[in-house]
Protein backbone atom coordinates (compact mmCIF):
# COMPACT_ATOMS: atom_id res chain seq x y z
CA UNK A 1 0.00 0.00 0.00
CA UNK A 2 2.97 2.30 0.50
CA UNK A 3 3.32 2.56 -3.29
CA UNK A 4 -0.24 3.91 -3.67
CA UNK A 5 0.24 6.32 -0.81
CA UNK A 6 3.45 7.78 -2.28
CA UNK A 7 2.28 10.20 -4.97
CA UNK A 8 5.81 10.58 -6.42
CA UNK A 9 6.16 6.86 -7.05
CA UNK A 10 2.59 6.58 -8.28
CA UNK A 11 2.83 9.41 -10.82
CA UNK A 12 6.33 8.37 -11.92
CA UNK A 13 5.12 4.82 -12.62
CA UNK A 14 2.04 6.08 -14.47
CA UNK A 15 4.19 8.42 -16.57
CA UNK A 16 6.66 5.68 -17.47
CA UNK A 17 3.82 3.30 -18.34
CA UNK A 18 2.09 5.73 -20.69
CA UNK A 19 5.40 6.91 -22.18
CA UNK A 20 6.38 3.29 -22.93
CA UNK A 21 2.96 2.55 -24.45
CA UNK A 22 3.11 5.71 -26.56
CA UNK A 23 6.62 4.88 -27.72
CA UNK A 24 5.85 1.33 -28.84
CA UNK A 25 2.23 1.79 -29.98
CA UNK A 26 2.43 5.18 -31.72
CA UNK A 27 5.89 6.74 -32.16
CA UNK A 28 8.02 3.77 -33.28
CA UNK A 29 5.37 2.40 -35.73
CA UNK A 30 4.91 5.90 -37.18
CA UNK A 31 8.65 6.38 -37.68
CA UNK A 32 8.89 2.91 -39.21
CA UNK A 33 6.01 3.62 -41.61
CA UNK A 34 7.63 6.88 -42.66
CA UNK A 35 10.90 5.04 -43.29
CA UNK A 36 9.48 2.18 -45.39
CA UNK A 37 6.75 4.07 -47.26
CA UNK A 38 7.64 4.84 -50.87
CA UNK A 39 5.87 6.81 -53.55
CA UNK A 40 4.87 5.00 -56.73
CA UNK A 41 7.61 4.89 -59.39
CA UNK A 42 5.87 7.40 -61.63
CA UNK A 43 5.19 9.98 -58.90
CA UNK A 44 6.55 13.46 -59.65
CA UNK A 45 7.59 15.74 -56.74
CA UNK A 46 5.81 19.10 -56.54
CA UNK A 47 7.52 21.94 -58.36
CA UNK A 48 8.44 25.11 -56.49
CA UNK A 49 5.36 26.88 -57.85
CA UNK A 50 3.13 23.91 -56.97
CA UNK A 51 4.45 23.92 -53.38
CA UNK A 52 3.50 27.60 -53.11
CA UNK A 53 0.16 26.78 -54.72
CA UNK A 54 -0.51 24.14 -52.09
CA UNK A 55 -0.08 26.85 -49.45
CA UNK A 56 -2.62 29.02 -51.33
CA UNK A 57 -4.97 26.02 -51.50
CA UNK A 58 -4.70 25.58 -47.73
CA UNK A 59 -4.99 29.30 -46.98
CA UNK A 60 -8.26 29.55 -48.93
CA UNK A 61 -9.82 26.55 -47.22
CA UNK A 62 -10.31 24.53 -50.41
CA UNK A 63 -10.10 21.24 -48.50
CA UNK A 64 -13.37 22.14 -46.76
CA UNK A 65 -15.25 21.20 -49.94
CA UNK A 66 -12.80 19.20 -52.08
CA UNK A 67 -11.24 15.84 -51.27
CA UNK A 68 -8.16 14.19 -52.73
CA UNK A 69 -9.00 10.53 -52.25
CA UNK A 70 -10.74 8.09 -54.57
CA UNK A 71 -12.74 5.72 -52.41
CA UNK A 72 -13.21 2.08 -53.33
CA UNK A 73 -16.79 2.59 -54.51
CA UNK A 74 -18.12 2.74 -58.05
CA UNK A 75 -19.39 6.32 -57.74
CA UNK A 76 -15.79 7.55 -57.36
CA UNK A 77 -14.73 6.02 -60.68
CA UNK A 78 -15.13 9.40 -62.36
CA UNK A 79 -12.40 10.85 -60.17
CA UNK A 80 -9.71 8.34 -61.06
CA UNK A 81 -8.92 5.10 -62.82
CA UNK A 82 -8.49 3.25 -59.52
CA UNK A 83 -9.10 3.62 -55.79
CA UNK A 84 -6.45 5.53 -53.84
CA UNK A 85 -3.75 3.57 -51.99
CA UNK A 86 -1.31 4.51 -49.22
CA UNK A 87 1.57 4.97 -51.68
CA UNK A 88 -0.32 7.90 -53.25
CA UNK A 89 0.37 9.92 -50.11
CA UNK A 90 3.88 8.65 -49.30
CA UNK A 91 5.50 11.71 -50.85
CA UNK A 92 3.79 14.06 -48.40
CA UNK A 93 6.48 14.93 -45.86
CA UNK A 94 6.70 17.21 -42.83
CA UNK A 95 7.38 20.86 -43.56
CA UNK A 96 10.19 20.75 -40.99
CA UNK A 97 10.98 19.16 -37.62
CA UNK A 98 8.29 21.10 -35.78
CA UNK A 99 5.61 21.52 -38.43
CA UNK A 100 3.54 18.84 -40.11
CA UNK A 101 1.91 19.40 -43.50
CA UNK A 102 -1.68 18.88 -44.57
CA UNK A 103 -2.43 15.70 -46.52
CA UNK A 104 -5.57 17.39 -47.89
CA UNK A 105 -7.38 14.07 -48.28
CA UNK A 106 -10.51 15.76 -46.97
CA UNK A 107 -13.88 14.33 -45.97
CA UNK A 108 -16.40 16.64 -47.64
CA UNK A 109 -17.48 16.18 -51.24
CA UNK A 110 -19.44 19.39 -51.63
CA UNK A 111 -17.25 19.89 -54.71
CA UNK A 112 -15.74 17.19 -56.92
CA UNK A 113 -12.70 15.22 -55.84
CA UNK A 114 -9.38 16.68 -57.07
CA UNK A 115 -7.21 13.53 -57.04
CA UNK A 116 -6.84 13.51 -60.82
CA UNK A 117 -7.87 17.07 -61.73
CA UNK A 118 -4.50 17.74 -63.38
CA UNK A 119 -5.32 15.08 -65.99
CA UNK A 120 -9.07 15.64 -66.13
CA UNK A 121 -8.68 19.38 -66.67
CA UNK A 122 -5.15 20.48 -67.69
CA UNK A 123 -6.25 23.82 -69.19
CA UNK A 124 -4.81 26.89 -67.45
CA UNK A 125 -7.56 29.03 -69.02
CA UNK A 126 -10.28 26.84 -67.54
CA UNK A 127 -8.82 26.94 -64.03
CA UNK A 128 -8.32 30.69 -64.07
CA UNK A 129 -11.85 31.38 -65.31
CA UNK A 130 -13.20 28.91 -62.76
CA UNK A 131 -11.34 30.59 -59.90
CA UNK A 132 -12.38 34.09 -60.97
CA UNK A 133 -16.05 33.06 -61.11
CA UNK A 134 -17.06 29.39 -61.18
CA UNK A 135 -20.40 30.28 -62.84
CA UNK A 136 -18.46 31.13 -66.02
CA UNK A 137 -17.77 27.45 -66.70
CA UNK A 138 -20.41 25.72 -64.53
CA UNK A 139 -23.60 27.74 -64.46
CA UNK A 140 -25.08 25.91 -61.44
CA UNK A 141 -21.88 25.90 -59.38
CA UNK A 142 -22.16 26.78 -55.69
CA UNK A 143 -18.42 27.32 -55.33
CA UNK A 144 -17.48 30.83 -54.15
CA UNK A 145 -15.54 33.13 -56.47
CA UNK A 146 -11.95 34.11 -55.66
CA UNK A 147 -11.62 37.58 -57.23
CA UNK A 148 -8.82 38.58 -54.83
CA UNK A 149 -6.55 36.24 -56.79
CA UNK A 150 -6.89 38.60 -59.78
CA UNK A 151 -6.37 42.25 -60.66
CA UNK A 152 -8.56 44.25 -63.03
CA UNK A 153 -6.43 46.82 -64.87
CA UNK A 154 -6.84 48.92 -68.00
CA UNK A 155 -3.47 48.16 -69.57
CA UNK A 156 -2.04 44.71 -68.96
CA UNK A 157 1.76 44.33 -69.11
CA UNK A 158 3.17 42.27 -71.95
CA UNK A 159 4.02 39.28 -69.76
CA UNK A 160 0.73 39.36 -67.80
CA UNK A 161 -1.64 36.37 -67.87
CA UNK A 162 -4.93 37.83 -69.08
CA UNK A 163 -8.03 35.76 -68.32
CA UNK A 164 -10.78 35.45 -70.94
CA UNK A 165 -13.92 36.62 -69.13
CA UNK A 166 -17.32 36.66 -70.91
CA UNK A 167 -18.97 40.09 -71.04
CA UNK A 168 -21.74 38.96 -68.69
CA UNK A 169 -19.18 38.39 -65.90
CA UNK A 170 -16.83 41.29 -66.63
CA UNK A 171 -16.46 44.13 -64.16
CA UNK A 172 -15.99 47.39 -66.05
CA UNK A 173 -13.84 47.63 -69.16
CA UNK A 174 -10.51 46.58 -67.65
CA UNK A 175 -8.67 43.34 -68.30
CA UNK A 176 -8.63 40.58 -65.69
CA UNK A 177 -5.04 39.60 -64.90
CA UNK A 178 -4.05 36.60 -62.78
CA UNK A 179 -1.82 37.28 -59.77
CA UNK A 180 1.17 35.10 -58.95
CA UNK A 181 -0.91 33.45 -56.22
CA UNK A 182 -3.51 32.42 -58.81
CA UNK A 183 -0.81 30.95 -61.05
CA UNK A 184 0.73 29.08 -58.11
CA UNK A 185 -2.67 27.61 -57.23
CA UNK A 186 -3.23 26.52 -60.83
CA UNK A 187 0.26 24.94 -60.87
CA UNK A 188 -0.71 22.93 -57.79
CA UNK A 189 -4.04 21.84 -59.30
CA UNK A 190 -2.29 20.81 -62.52
CA UNK A 191 0.15 18.69 -60.50
CA UNK A 192 -2.66 16.56 -59.06
CA UNK A 193 -2.52 13.47 -61.27
CA UNK A 194 -3.23 9.91 -60.26
CA UNK A 195 -0.11 7.84 -60.87
CA UNK A 196 -0.41 4.55 -62.73
CA UNK A 197 0.44 1.42 -60.79
CA UNK A 198 3.68 -0.37 -61.72
CA UNK A 199 3.45 -2.88 -64.56
CA UNK A 200 2.30 -6.29 -63.44
CA UNK A 201 0.41 -5.05 -60.41
CA UNK A 202 -3.33 -5.78 -60.62
CA UNK A 203 -5.61 -2.76 -60.78
CA UNK A 204 -7.90 -2.65 -57.71
CA UNK A 205 -11.52 -3.07 -58.78
CA UNK A 206 -14.21 -0.66 -57.67
CA UNK A 207 -16.83 -2.14 -55.37
CA UNK A 208 -20.58 -1.66 -55.05
CA UNK A 209 -21.49 -1.00 -58.66
CA UNK A 210 -24.37 1.39 -59.27
CA UNK A 211 -27.74 -0.08 -60.07
CA UNK A 212 -28.89 0.82 -63.59
CA UNK A 213 -31.33 3.72 -63.69
CA UNK A 214 -34.70 3.56 -65.36
CA UNK A 215 -34.56 4.78 -68.94
CA UNK A 216 -35.88 8.18 -69.90
CA UNK A 217 -38.66 8.46 -72.45
CA UNK A 218 -37.53 7.46 -75.94
CA UNK A 219 -34.41 5.69 -74.72
CA UNK A 220 -33.68 2.00 -74.22
CA UNK A 221 -33.14 0.78 -70.66
CA UNK A 222 -29.43 0.06 -71.20
CA UNK A 223 -28.73 3.09 -73.42
CA UNK A 224 -26.60 5.80 -71.72
CA UNK A 225 -28.02 9.30 -71.39
CA UNK A 226 -25.96 11.43 -73.79
CA UNK A 227 -27.18 14.74 -72.36
CA UNK A 228 -26.23 13.71 -68.81
CA UNK A 229 -22.84 12.38 -69.93
CA UNK A 230 -22.19 15.60 -71.86
CA UNK A 231 -23.08 17.65 -68.78
CA UNK A 232 -20.68 15.59 -66.63
CA UNK A 233 -17.73 15.35 -69.01
CA UNK A 234 -17.89 18.20 -71.52
CA UNK A 235 -20.21 21.01 -70.44
CA UNK A 236 -17.82 22.86 -68.14
CA UNK A 237 -15.73 23.83 -71.18
CA UNK A 238 -18.05 23.73 -74.17
CA UNK A 239 -21.03 25.03 -72.16
CA UNK A 240 -24.64 23.87 -72.04
CA UNK A 241 -25.47 25.71 -75.27
CA UNK A 242 -22.51 24.18 -77.10
CA UNK A 243 -21.06 27.61 -77.87
CA UNK A 244 -17.91 27.26 -75.75
CA UNK A 245 -16.14 30.29 -74.30
CA UNK A 246 -14.67 32.86 -76.64
CA UNK A 247 -10.89 32.79 -76.59
CA UNK A 248 -10.76 29.75 -74.29
CA UNK A 249 -12.82 26.80 -75.51
CA UNK A 250 -14.10 26.26 -79.06
CA UNK A 251 -17.81 25.83 -79.85
CA UNK A 252 -19.33 22.48 -80.75
CA UNK A 253 -22.34 24.18 -82.29
CA UNK A 254 -21.66 24.16 -86.02
CA UNK A 255 -18.25 22.50 -85.49
CA UNK A 256 -16.80 20.86 -88.60
CA UNK A 257 -15.47 18.02 -86.46
CA UNK A 258 -18.88 17.31 -84.94
CA UNK A 259 -20.74 17.61 -88.25
CA UNK A 260 -18.30 15.40 -90.14
CA UNK A 261 -19.94 12.12 -91.14
CA UNK A 262 -16.57 10.38 -90.64
CA UNK A 263 -16.38 10.10 -86.82
CA UNK A 264 -12.72 9.01 -86.61
CA UNK A 265 -11.30 12.45 -85.76
CA UNK A 266 -14.00 13.08 -83.18
CA UNK A 267 -13.30 9.76 -81.45
CA UNK A 268 -9.57 10.47 -81.62
CA UNK A 269 -10.03 13.85 -79.92
CA UNK A 270 -12.21 12.36 -77.18
CA UNK A 271 -9.79 9.52 -76.47
CA UNK A 272 -6.41 11.20 -77.03
CA UNK A 273 -7.09 14.89 -76.47
CA UNK A 274 -6.38 17.71 -78.93
CA UNK A 275 -3.92 20.58 -79.22
CA UNK A 276 -4.56 21.54 -82.83
CA UNK A 277 -6.19 24.89 -82.06
CA UNK A 278 -3.78 26.23 -79.46
CA UNK A 279 -2.38 28.65 -82.04
CA UNK A 280 -5.86 30.22 -82.14
CA UNK A 281 -5.74 30.83 -78.40
CA UNK A 282 -7.75 27.79 -77.34
CA UNK A 283 -6.46 25.58 -74.55
CA UNK A 284 -5.45 21.96 -74.93
CA UNK A 285 -8.30 19.49 -74.65
CA UNK A 286 -7.61 16.57 -72.31
CA UNK A 287 -8.32 12.97 -73.36
CA UNK A 288 -11.72 12.97 -71.68
CA UNK A 289 -12.71 9.48 -72.75
CA UNK A 290 -9.48 7.93 -71.49
CA UNK A 291 -9.27 9.95 -68.27
CA UNK A 292 -12.87 9.22 -67.30
CA UNK A 293 -12.83 5.57 -68.36
CA UNK A 294 -15.74 6.02 -70.78
CA UNK A 295 -16.81 2.96 -72.74
CA UNK A 296 -17.95 2.82 -76.35
CA UNK A 297 -21.65 3.13 -75.44
CA UNK A 298 -21.03 6.24 -73.34
CA UNK A 299 -18.84 7.89 -75.98
CA UNK A 300 -21.40 7.14 -78.70
CA UNK A 301 -24.11 8.72 -76.52
CA UNK A 302 -22.03 11.87 -76.03
CA UNK A 303 -21.20 12.12 -79.73
CA UNK A 304 -24.84 11.66 -80.78
CA UNK A 305 -25.93 14.33 -78.29
CA UNK A 306 -23.43 16.76 -79.80
CA UNK A 307 -24.32 15.78 -83.36
CA UNK A 308 -28.04 16.42 -82.83
CA UNK A 309 -28.10 19.40 -80.45
CA UNK A 310 -27.94 23.22 -80.83
CA UNK A 311 -29.06 23.03 -84.46
CA UNK A 312 -26.48 20.39 -85.40
CA UNK A 313 -27.85 17.73 -87.73
CA UNK A 314 -25.17 15.12 -88.38
CA UNK A 315 -25.22 11.38 -88.91
CA UNK A 316 -25.36 9.45 -85.64
CA UNK A 317 -22.82 6.80 -84.68
CA UNK A 318 -23.33 3.37 -83.18
CA UNK A 319 -21.45 1.89 -80.23
CA UNK A 320 -19.98 -0.74 -82.56
CA UNK A 321 -18.60 2.00 -84.82
CA UNK A 322 -17.08 3.77 -81.84
CA UNK A 323 -15.61 0.56 -80.41
CA UNK A 324 -13.73 -0.12 -83.65
CA UNK A 325 -12.50 3.47 -83.84
CA UNK A 326 -11.39 3.42 -80.20
CA UNK A 327 -9.13 0.47 -80.96
CA UNK A 328 -7.85 2.21 -84.08
CA UNK A 329 -7.00 5.54 -82.42
CA UNK A 330 -5.44 3.72 -79.47
CA UNK A 331 -3.08 1.95 -81.84
CA UNK A 332 -2.32 5.27 -83.56
CA UNK A 333 -1.54 6.91 -80.20
CA UNK A 334 0.79 4.05 -79.23
CA UNK A 335 2.55 4.32 -82.59
CA UNK A 336 3.11 8.06 -81.97
CA UNK A 337 4.47 7.35 -78.52
CA UNK A 338 1.66 8.98 -76.53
Amino acid sequence: MEFFNNHKKLFTAAFLLFFTLTLFVAIIPALNNEKINRSLPGAVPLSEDAVKGKAVFIANGCVACHTQQVRNVAMDKAFGSRPSIAADYAGIKRTDTWRNTATLMGTERTGPDLTNIGSRQPSVDWHLAHLYNPRIVVSASIMPAYPWLFNVIDNAPKNAVVVNIPAAFAEGTGKVVATKEAMWLVAYLQSLKQVELPDGRPMPAFLYKKEPKAAAAGRAVDEPDGAALYATNCQSCHQENGEGLKGAFPPLKGSKVVLNNDPELMVNIIMNGYTGRMQEGYGAMPPVGTNNNLDAEEIAAIMNHEKTSWGNDAKKVTPDDVKKLMALVKDQAVAKGK
